[in-house]
């Protein structure tokens, strides 16, 4: 059975120690899958103090910058350099099904953390509103929204010093996002957002980077440059290809002439062949 959001949900992230930077550099680092490069001439550095936005199309490599900085993936060439003390928090919407639907919160937490005592358990996943029986209930009888909290959950425990979150509002409620925004606005740590939540974006991000044509770059605009930027090559694009209705509208008339080149051919051919036969007589 699906379970309703409870309301006023509290999202609260564990502080990161201080940590030097930078938290990762990349230097002319190419990106992709099987030996194919998906992004290319990668030059960038990621500091604590980041508050980093992701904007381009989709299928652009978004998701896959992501995960090079998560170490999901390896660079094809160049170099990626990571802090030795540093820890990451990757949240991707596909992890949800890589919960185990028979295991609770809290057991989800101790398999992960062995050794952690319950009470220390049971306090961060009250953090993420999974408090008293709430930790106990199994992931099947959990909402989606209380999917992605644990998840939350799951990758603040080791007080993370960059957080990659990857559509980190798709399943939740108003309420639950406005909670999340404020707390990503109290974490100290650096933040890579992937989101087509524009109101998330401004109020969480302070830079923005545009993933596009195999390249990442820094956007020296803001997110209504942008939304005014992606405006403008729709408009160009519609001016420069023919609509459908003009498309048909022209093959139709180029149908009609043909038709009446082939009936005017049809009746010059009988006109001569009416003379023919008279000429016969």
């Amino acid at each position: 059975p699906s379970v309703i959001e409870d309301k006023a949900i509290s999202f609260e992230f564990p502080q990161p120690d201080p940590l030097s930077p930078p938290l990762i550099a990349l230097d002319q680092a190419q990106a992709g899958y099987n030996g194919k490069a998906v992004l290319t001439d990668l030059n960038l550095r990621i500091d604590m103090e980041d508050r980093i936005a992701l904007l381009g199309p989709n299928g652009n490599g978004k998701s896959t910058l992501v995960k090079l900085l998560a170490g999901r993936l390896k660079p094809l060439s160049g170099k990626l350099v990571k802090s030795r003390k540093l820890t990451i928090g990757y949240f991707a919407q596909h992890q949800a099904e890589e919960l185990d639907s028979r295991s609770s919160a809290y057991e989800h937490l101790k398999l992960t953390y062995p050794i952690e005592p319950e009470t220390r358990i049971r306090s961060h996943l009250g953090r993420f509103g999974f408090e008293g029986s709430r930790a106990d209930t199994k992931v099947a009888n959990l909402s989606g929204g209380e999917k992605a909290r644990l998840l939350f959950c799951l990758i603040s425990t080791e007080k993370p010093h960059l957080m990659l979150l990857d559509e980190p509002t798709n399943h939740l409620d108003i309420d639950s996002r406005e909670a999340l925004i404020a707390a990503l606005n109290a974490y100290e740590g650096a933040i890579i957002l992937v989101s087509h939540d524009s109101h998330l974006i401004r109020l969480v991000a302070d830079r923005l980077w545009l993933v596009e044509e195999g390249h990442c770059q820094p956007f020296e605009g803001s997110l209504d440059d942008y939304e005014r930027l992606l405006l403008e090559k729709r408009q160009t694009k519609r001016l420069n290809t023919p609509s459908r209705s003009s498309t048909s509208k022209g093959n139709k008339r180029d149908n009609r002439k043909n038709r009446v080149m082939a009936r005017n051919k049809l009746s010059s051919v009988k006109k001569m062949a009416q003379n023919s036969e008279r000429k016969m007589e």
